[in-house]
């Protein structure tokens, strides 16, 4: 019988179908691999020198003086003896705002952390919010024991054992406990560069700009007011619930304090405890914890001259109204040309509606001051972030959950972001605008449509500023 000849074995249909899914799986991986390098990515805080921290340009030889006086003043650790306390959350203006320099926001390192068994004697407890690593945080409790509304700052330290003293014993708030109840909300320090333009800003023009792209801000579902609310039933027509004169405020989280005195007074008394000419009373009255009959910081109608005679929140007002705003970067990060873009798209996708890139002074004494352009990025109005920013808090006629525009310039060199500091980059921040109820909700989804590219340009854009 004749054999038949040999045949070779071909590649069966199983053995092809292995290898062609191995390589898919390989280019899968390899394309998950390029998306993941090509995601637009925070490039992180702009290094090089501070771009902020001097004075502004064009003070009179006579001014000068009275913006270093304020400077010393505001970096100056505050002692029992001067009046600190009873109750605080640190003991100097430049301990919360010095990044990237004196003046403005939380710093790489927090200070609370130190402080709370500062000088050896003290006996405070660092709450578990507070960290050496995280940023410097004020607490408010939402509610009191009985439901009804807070909104205020409980101090997290108490001067118990720092100046020696043997008479004063005071407990910290139960932040254990009101953690448990998810009573607690936080905030950061705002920074300060640029203030005294933005406090020359009329109302009339903060008013217009906020009239202003109607149709577009209503197809966005941006409204956004003032911290007044127009009544009919006062005398200058307005509501007075923001314990200033009914006239637009601007500074703070919830656009709460109308002028750079009334913030400096506030901060004084609130973060530090320290009386003075405007809060004429202490914080915590226990009587055994007193140190001083009177406020503690006050014109000195005694002095020799006029800086010598001003309190302390004069200076402070000095300092951060004589403040030169931040200079942003043309080139950094990235170059030119991803900035120049990140630009247009920031005013595209609807950003620029709320952060309004520029406004304009109006008449000061101060001509470095007058008529000046001011390069923001807030129409410094209040809007409604929704559900995902609430923090309870009333404060004038800002409700539970409306925040001030905050302005981004200096943006590039900040560290924490959003009210409370729970963002450390910015796409996290951006993305935290959007939730339920939140006036930003139809940007955010035109941000979130970009390609990886336009979205990368849009951040270095930011980080420039």
């Amino acid at each position: 019988m004749e054999r038949q000849p040999v045949k070779h074995r071909v590649a069966t249909p199983m053995f092809a179908s292995l290898a062609t899914m191995g390589l898919l799986l390989w280019q899968v991986s390899l394309a998950s691999q390029v998306s993941r390098s090509a995601q637009a990515q925070d490039p992180g805080p702009r290094g090089g020198a501070a771009g902020a921290g001097d004075a502004i340009a064009g003070l009179a030889p006579y001014e000068t003086p009275y913006f270093l006086a304020g400077k010393g003043e505001f970096d100056e650790s505050e002692t029992v003896a001067e009046g600190l306390g009873p109750r605080m959350n640190l003991d100097s203006c430049v301990g919360c705002h010095s990044q990237p320099a004196s003046g403005g926001s939380s710093p790489a390192i927090n200070p609370q952390v130190e402080f709370a068994t500062g000088f050896g004697l003290a006996k405070d407890h660092v709450p578990s919010f507070i960290s050496a690593d995280g940023p410097v945080r004020e607490a408010r409790f939402v509610r009191n024991a009985d439901g009804s509304p807070d909104g205020g700052v409980h101090a997290l330290f108490t001067i118990t054992g720092r100046g020696g003293e043997t008479g004063c014993s005071l407990n910290q708030p139960d932040f254990a406990g009101a953690m448990a109840n998810r009573n607690v909300v936080f905030r950061i320090p705002t920074p300060t560069f640029g203030a005294g333009l933005i406090e020359q800003i009329p109302d009339s023009t903060i008013v217009a700009n906020g009239s202003s792209n109607a149709a577009i801000k209503s197809a966005l579902g941006i409204r956004g007011r003032p911290n007044f609310q127009v009544s009919g039933r006062t005398v200058s027509g307005q509501t007075n619930n923001n314990g200033n004169d009914g006239t637009i405020a601007r500074f703070g989280w919830k656009a709460q304090n109308k002028s750079l005195l009334m913030f400096a007074g506030e901060a004084y008394n609130v973060e530090m405890g320290i009386s003075n000419e405007l809060f004429q009373t202490e914080r915590d009255e226990t009587a055994s914890c007193q140190y001083a009959q009177q406020p503690n910081s006050t014109t000195d109608a005694s002095a020799t001259s006029p800086i010598e005679a001003l309190s302390a929140i004069e200076k402070f007002a000095f300092f951060m109204r004589f403040l030169a705003p931040p200079v942003p970067s043309t080139t950094l990060p990235n170059g030119a040309t991803s900035i120049a873009s990140g630009k247009d798209t920031f005013v595209s996708v609807g950003c620029a509606q709320c952060h309004t890139p520029s406004m304009m002074t109006g008449d000061s004494v101060v001509p470095a001051l007058r008529n000046q352009p001011v390069n923001l990025f807030s129409d410094l109005l209040i809007h409604d972030m929704g559900n995902g920013l609430a923090d309870g808090v009333s404060q004038g006629e800002a409700g539970p959950r409306e925040f001030r525009t905050a302005p981004l310039w200096g943006l590039g060199q900040r560290l924490y972001f959003l009210h409370d500091g729970r963002a450390t980059n910015l796409t996290t921040a951006i993305s935290a605008h959007s939730s339920s109820g939140s006036e930003a909700n139809a940007v955010i989804s035109n941000y979130n449509k970009l390609n990886e590219t336009k979205k990368q340009d849009l951040l270095n854009f930011l980080r420039s500023l």
